[in-house]
């Protein structure tokens, strides 16, 4: 069985291009039925592949989910809006471009969840709405579930770019009280940007363990051989949604 897809229509997002937002409902999900939302960042590669872009085929690992085990969680793709990709995906300034992430991360907040929970059944609290997405994606889905834990209580962050605003999600985190609830799937390959991306997300899962976190709250995965690529994280998605969804 497959799922469908669907649209929530094209949203206005204030500062930024407007763009419209799929959806992909796992097959068996009916109206009636209470699903978890991952919403994921650059959801344009989140499923098929396109020209030049080979896609997460996210929709195949979420039907690859055991049901007996695992909630299938409908999956909220959110495109970025071309041009503005770093100034949206970027909580803090690069070389003096960028940062504005905390402005589009207001708009997933305050309009995106709801029009999703508006459409559909989303249970509240713990695993009802989580953030998803790789790089720069990755980096938003961390910084989003600190900075509103109530609402997004976990992150699949794979292979984020720590090294943003000087390492800025560092100091970011430290200073944010710890989740009520919080499970993070953490990842990174060891040949990312010549192994430079690698250290640093290892440094952030061990400050996670140190603040108290355990096994059942965070999943780190350290790749050797893994480079920067859609076909990398393709490979290790099916793993990260088994373990932030399991039953």
């Amino acid at each position: 069985m497959s799922g469908r897809f669907e649209s929530l229509g094209r949203m206005e997002v204030p500062g930024f291009p407007a763009r419209e937002i799929p959806v992909y409902r796992p097959a068996g999900h009916r109206a009636e039925d209470a699903a978890p939302a991952l919403l994921v960042f650059d959801g344009q590669n989140a499923f098929e592949d396109q020209p030049g872009a080979p896609g997460w085929h996210l929709h195949h690992a979420v039907e690859a989910l055991d049901r007996r085990e695992h909630a299938a969680p409908l999956v909220v793709a959110i495109p970025h809006g071309g041009p503005t990709r770093m100034d949206e995906l970027t909580p803090w300034r690069i070389e003096g471009r960028g940062g504005r992430g905390d402005a589009f991360l207001d708009w997933v907040a305050g309009a995106l969840a709801p029009r999703v929970r508006s459409r559909y059944r989303v249970p509240e609290g713990a695993l009802g709405m989580v953030l998803g997405g790789t790089s720069w994606g990755g980096l938003m889905a961390l910084h989003g579930h600190f900075r509103f834990p109530e609402l997004f209580g976990g992150a699949l962050s794979l292979s984020p770019s720590c090294w943003v605003g000087d390492f800025a999600i560092f100091e970011d985190l430290r200073r944010r009280p710890l989740p009520t609830f919080s499970r993070v799937y953490l990842d990174c390959g060891g040949l990312e940007a010549e192994g430079r991306m690698l250290p640093p997300a290892r440094a952030l899962a061990r400050e996670l363990k140190v603040r108290g976190y355990q096994e059942a709250q965070l999943r780190w995965v350290e790749d050797p051989q893994a480079d920067h690529t859609e076909l990398e994280w393709r490979r290790r998605l099916p793993a990260a949604l088994r373990f932030m969804y399991r039953r």
